[in-house]
């Protein structure tokens, strides 16, 4: 991650799952994250509306030049960016796995600005609609209204494992090897 605001919203979320794959919503505090409120968006994970905004940030919101709410999230994306961005949500939500990429939009002027996206699951509960949560940190002071995203990089994070010591067991004896297998 390169952007400050991804390394420290990702530590939050990381510290929130403990030795889940991910965290619950309801233990995401935003007084927690004051400071990162602006850059925040929820999804809601509904391929059938277009991965909706459920909420986002201010910064987010004054990129967009409006309220993103209900708005579908690929939408934002020119060409072939958007069936990637929509793979991309869709492994994180049903693999729950995060993901970090790169992005590039252009504003009114033509100009290209430079974005680091990063996308956050949550579990996955019962009789709750599937949501994640990310987000948008622009690399230039750049306010402008920006259109047309353009995804560059992208790559997931797997959450680091615990490791178990293997057990070893002998089988057998094959023609003076012997062979053993692990065990869990």
């Amino acid at each position: 991650m390169k952007h400050e605001s991804s390394r420290e919203f990702f530590a939050y979320w990381n510290a929130k799952r403990g030795d889940a794959r991910a965290p619950d919503r309801s233990e995401f505090e935003p007084s927690a994250v004051r400071g990162l409120l602006a850059d925040i968006f929820v999804l809601s994970y509904d391929g059938e509306a277009g991965y909706p905004f459920r909420v986002a940030g201010t910064r987010v919101s004054a990129l967009l030049g409006c309220d993103p709410k209900d708005r579908s999230f690929p939408e934002l994306f020119a060409g072939e960016s958007r069936r990637e961005i929509e793979d991309l949500i869709t492994c994180v939500a049903e693999e729950t796995l995060p993901a970090i990429a790169g992005l590039t939009a252009t504003t009114g002027t033509g100009a290209r600005v430079h974005f680091e996206l990063l996308l956050l699951p949550f579990t996955a509960r019962v009789h709750v609609p599937t949501t994640l949560t990310g987000l948008l940190a622009p690399f230039e002071d750049n306010t402008a209204t920006v259109r047309d995203f353009t995804l560059t990089s992208w790559r997931y994070l797997h959450p680091p494992e615990k490791l178990v010591p293997r057990a070893l067991r002998k089988l057998a004896i094959a023609r003076g090897f012997l062979v053993y297998e692990g065990l869990r």
